[in-house]
């Protein structure tokens, strides 16, 4: 997972993503050259956010539904925007960016996870990308810093 990248890729981040099977970029993207690079690595789904802008960005929604080894995720750019109960919807992730602040916790049985700014770095925020696991069921979710 990545978010936050505001049109910088960096090597850092491309290198921590190999071996994926599936990358969801949760917005911010800032220019489709982001995403034409993380798609050369796997399948991507990436969200819009609010730096997202122009046509490119128009082919971006706001949420997305991504299903992987049984495990249910929804997508979206800012957390303050969750217009559902994920846990009633049957949702097992939330991720999502806008923060820059890398995060995971558990709510209701749900896994809430930022893997934070992968662009340019902000305050004195780490720079990051995130991994989620599914193993036989479960989740397990990590933060990578990818730069000091």
């Amino acid at each position: 997972m990545i978010s936050d990248t505001h049109g910088l890729l960096r090597p850092e981040a491309l290198e921590a993503l190999r071996g994926a099977e599936h990358i969801i970029h949760a917005g911010d993207v800032g220019a489709p050259e982001v995403l034409d690079q993380l798609r050369a690595i796997v399948p991507v789904t990436a969200v819009r956010g609010n730096v997202d802008k122009g046509a490119w960005a128009r082919k971006l929604q706001d949420t997305e539904i991504v299903e992987i080894g049984g495990v249910s995720i929804y997508v979206l750019h800012d957390l303050a925007r969750l217009d559902l109960k994920p846990e009633a919807a049957g949702f097992h992730v939330v991720i999502f960016g806008h923060s820059h602040r890398p995060m995971q916790e558990r709510r209701g049985g749900v896994l809430y996870f930022n893997p934070g700014s992968a662009g340019p770095r902000r305050f004195k925020l780490p720079v990051s990308v995130g991994m989620l696991m599914v193993e036989r069921g479960g989740i397990r979710a990590e933060i990578v810093r990818i730069c000091d």
